[in-house]
């Protein structure tokens, strides 16, 4: 994806009419608009993938809950009440460890799985600051074309009233010119003549 800076911006801007039009109409035949999340995700190895996985998973009702069913099943299973002999007494220090293990892993996979997210919004953003200055570049082209369609269909209506004058005054001498020579118009002869 090639970025948009403000030389080029500053170029469009300021350049004579011709290569405007012509750098607009390569603006609006790049296509800037990307699907952040298919553009990455058609980069990403095994173990993004997994991390995504299981940073999906762990964010999750059921892994809370399964979680906690299983701390109770090992709580359950190392009182004393069902066991005479229990693998992890009370203070349950093996599961402390085992728990702590998981952390350990969990945690940093988990970073790794934001890390991504945090550099798909970048992404995003960033694409939409090129969308959003493409669209600017063009509204901008647009508004100057209707200025100048505008003012063009005033220097018209202008040069129709002058015209519109010209004809009434010449309309008028011929007129004149007419009862000078003793000549009567009828005025549906006249009018039929300029229709």
């Amino acid at each position: 994806m090639r970025l948009l800076d403000t030389k080029d911006i500053s170029q469009i801007l300021i350049s004579d009419e011709y290569e405007r039009e012509q750098k607009i109409h390569d603006l609006i035949k790049d296509r800037r608009s990307l699907n952040i999340n298919i553009e990455l995700s058609k980069r990403l190895t095994t173990g993004q993938k997994a991390a995504d996985k299981m940073a999906v998973f762990t964010g999750s009702w059921k892994f809370i809950i399964i979680f906690s069913a299983i701390v109770l099943a090992w709580g359950i299973a190392n009182t004393r009440l069902i066991l005479a002999d229990p693998f992890d007494p009370y203070p349950y220090v093996f599961l402390n460890l085992i728990l702590a293990c998981i952390s350990s892993i969990q945690a940093p996979v988990i970073m790794m799985s934001q890390n991504r997210e945090a550099q798909k919004d970048r992404l995003r953003a960033e694409n939409e600051y090129l969308i959003n200055t493409k669209s600017e570049i063009i509204l901008e082209d647009l508004h100057l074309k209707i200025d100048n369609i505008i003012n063009r269909q005033h220097l018209l209506e202008d040069e129709m009233e002058n015209l519109m004058g010209l004809i009434e005054d010449l309309r008028k001498e011929i007129v004149l010119g007419r009862e000078l020579n003793g000549e009567k118009t009828n005025r549906r002869e006249e009018s039929d003549l300029y229709n």
